[in-house]
């Protein structure tokens, strides 16, 4: 079943989105949409407002003025429907790589020895290589290790859309592109916003690509690449891609 045929899969849009911080405009009627089933990649420069519209979307955003609206296209509300991965991986120490990912069950008062959920736990944990460190704790995992803890935790929340703010950019070159391959593929059908500094990331994960610029923000599109990502990051297409969206970023002043 496509995104488009599967009642669960939905677009999510920011219409007429407003945001002003100490008299400055970040946004101004701004409107963009999250494609249904779709991974869409946000890039601009430091301090443009990226994190902002991520934000703004989970409705996180206190700085809005009237007449914002973020708009599901099956007509719900998107509270409790969304996942939120961030660029640390927010383990927390005293508790195993198993409990960590079973955090949110916990938090919403589920039982928290109930085996099917705990399986199932462990099931992600397999599918993102660490079936053998789900009892250990998160001071002995590496950096990799503890963001690849960490999407399995958001993997386990099973929200058809997912925000990721960053959440590979501590990681070295190798390893970072092993996670984007992990996170393309275990995201697939997801409607998912990768805000990122990263040309190359995007470019490898996005179905589309928005580059944030200007004070009041404008968004454009570059053109998209052929193919389903995870792309491969030797693919000459890619790779003639990045010397554009890096240009683009270049002059994407604030």
């Amino acid at each position: 079943m496509s995104p488009a045929e599967d009642p669960s899969v939905f677009s999510v849009s920011v219409r007429s989105g407003s945001v002003e911080f100490d008299g400055t405009v970040l946004f101004d009627e701004l409107n963009v949409t999250l494609e249904a089933g779709k991974l869409t990649c946000l890039l601009g420069p430091s301090g443009v407002g990226k994190s902002t519209l991520l934000r703004l979307i989970l409705g996180l955003e206190t700085g809005t003025s009237n007449g914002n609206g973020v708009v599901c296209s099956d007509g719900r509300p998107l509270a409790g429907r969304a996942a939120l991965m961030a660029q640390r991986d927010l383990l927390f120490p005293w508790l195993t790589v198993l409990d960590n990912v079973l955090l949110g069950s916990r938090l919403r008062g589920e039982p928290r020895t109930g085996g099917p959920r705990r399986e199932r736990a462990r099931s992600i944990l397999a599918e993102v290589g660490l079936a053998d460190w789900a009892d250990a704790m998160p001071d002995t995992l590496s950096g990799g290790m503890r963001q690849r803890a960490a999407l399995a935790r958001t993997l386990m929340e099973d929200r058809p859309v997912v925000l990721m703010d960053e959440p590979f950019s501590g990681l070295d070159a190798i390893t970072k592109i092993r996670l984007q391959s992990l996170s393309g593929r275990m995201l697939r059908g997801r409607t998912v916003l990768l805000v990122t500094h990263d040309p190359l990331e995007a470019l490898r994960l996005g179905d589309r690509i928005l580059v944030m610029a200007g004070r009041p923000v404008r968004l454009d599109e570059p053109p998209r690449l052929p193919g389903a990502p995870p792309r491969d990051v030797d693919d000459p297409k890619v790779l003639e891609a990045q010397g554009d969206l890096l240009r683009r970023l270049a002059e994407a002043v604030i």
